[in-house]
């Protein structure tokens, strides 16, 4: 009787192992792929925020990386974690940032005043586009706001501005709220091969 009690208790250790083991997989595959679309999204704001969305997807990059590496043993996993997480953050922030406000953004009409292009200290080029809205109010667009050079001045354009008033306003030719498909399933499909990598790599643990 005591071997069969025994017995017993090590079937039900080995469950509980097993559950605590597949929550701690679940865990890591949801929070990754998620955080590092959130940083993706944070960089879009302004006022320095750009640099609190790099340090987001950085850390989350660290930390699937030492988590599929060093703690589950999976190198190769590992290794995939880390590049994919830079570029979910990439298509992430302007994919979501076109999706958020083109769906749910004020539709108003402006006129390009100025539009050109910089070039700061390391070569690297950036377009602008001053606009002057409907209701007198005035903004600079850059590439993350969709001035790549595109519009030419004295240009009729439709803003689509963040309701809450935290992002700027996302510039197009017409009014159309359609957003770019390719863009999202990138940014969908980059989603899920983290998440399924770390759920292969926690499953596979060593």
């Amino acid at each position: 009787m005591q071997k069969i009690g025994m017995a017993g208790g090590v079937a039900d250790g080995g469950v509980a192992v097993r559950s605590r083991r597949t929550a701690n997989t679940l865990f890591w595959a949801a929070l990754i792929p998620t955080a590092a679309t959130v940083g993706g999204f944070v960089s879009q704001y302004p006022y320095g925020m750009l640099w609190v969305g790099v340090l987001i997807v950085l850390a989350t990059a660290a930390a699937g990386s030492i988590v599929a590496g060093s703690v589950w043993r999976r190198a190769g996993a590992a290794t995939l974690v880390g590049f994919a997480v830079f570029a979910l953050g990439l298509f992430a922030g302007s994919n979501l940032n076109e999706t958020y406000l083109k769906q749910l953004g004020e539709r108003t009409g402006a006129v390009v005043v100025e539009a050109g292009q910089r070039v700061n200290a390391k070569g690297d080029v950036r377009h602008f586009c001053r606009v002057l809205g409907d209701s007198g109010s005035r903004a600079e667009l850059g590439d993350i706001q969709n001035c790549h050079g595109q519009f030419a001045t004295g240009r009729r354009v439709v803003l689509f501005e963040d309701r809450l008033g935290g992002l700027d306003p996302w510039i197009e030719a017409g009014g159309d709220r359609a957003v770019d498909p390719v863009g999202l399933g990138i940014t969908a499909g980059l989603y899920a091969l983290i998440a399924a990598t770390l759920l292969y790599a926690g499953r596979r643990r060593r």
